[in-house]
């Protein structure tokens, strides 16, 4: 590949002036343009980026941004969880324009690699069955299906899901963490 053809990806924590926000409207306009979700979805994902504004613990919570070529294109945070030990992934996104170039699991091997760090046992996150991509990228690191159940939010009848990864679970299959070097082209 010649080096005109070769894309700047970069994996950085989300701690410039306006990453939150770009969180929140990316969530808006991607999720509606995909799958038709209302402005529902929007508020609670800027709930969740708020609460971790507002209040986070930086030894136990983190957020990265995923950059294209300078310019924005995924997300992921993590969040304490409500038992101890425990820590909620939360909102990861990859636009259409990041996709291809392994964004989604880069993103959730630096959000693991933290809840390692960070001394969280189990990692926990809920998403919805017709996030198929996504669901893909959290089995590929050992996350089980806890549970699931009918719900109709943002518009849509939709079935959520409850997933799990214990940490000495993701200790065994941390060799099937992908890698994705700072300079990477499409795969």
């Amino acid at each position: 590949m010649s080096q005109q053809n070769q894309k700047q990806v970069v994996v950085r924590r989300a701690d410039r002036p306006g990453d939150l926000g770009w969180v929140v409207m990316a969530h808006g306009e991607v999720y509606h343009q995909q799958f038709g979700w209302d402005t529902d979805f929007e508020v609670l994902v800027a709930k969740i980026v708020a609460d971790y504004g507002a209040k986070h613990e930086p030894a136990r919570e983190a957020a990265w941004i995923a950059e294209l070529d300078g310019r924005r294109v995924g997300c992921i945070f993590l969040v304490a969880g409500d038992r101890p030990n425990v820590a909620k992934l939360r909102i990861l996104l990859v636009t259409p324009e990041g996709r291809g170039l392994r964004l989604g699991s880069r993103l959730v091997a630096e959000c693991l690699a933290f809840a390692s760090e960070a001394g969280y046992e189990q990692v926990t996150l809920w998403t919805n069955d017709v996030l198929m991509a996504a669901r893909k990228i959290y089995q590929s690191f050992g996350f089980t299906l806890a549970d699931e159940e009918a719900h109709h939010s943002f518009g849509h009848d939709l079935v959520g899901q409850n997933w799990t990864l214990d940490q000495s679970v993701r200790a065994h299959v941390s060799g099937m963490v992908p890698s994705c070097p700072p300079t990477a082209g499409t795969t």
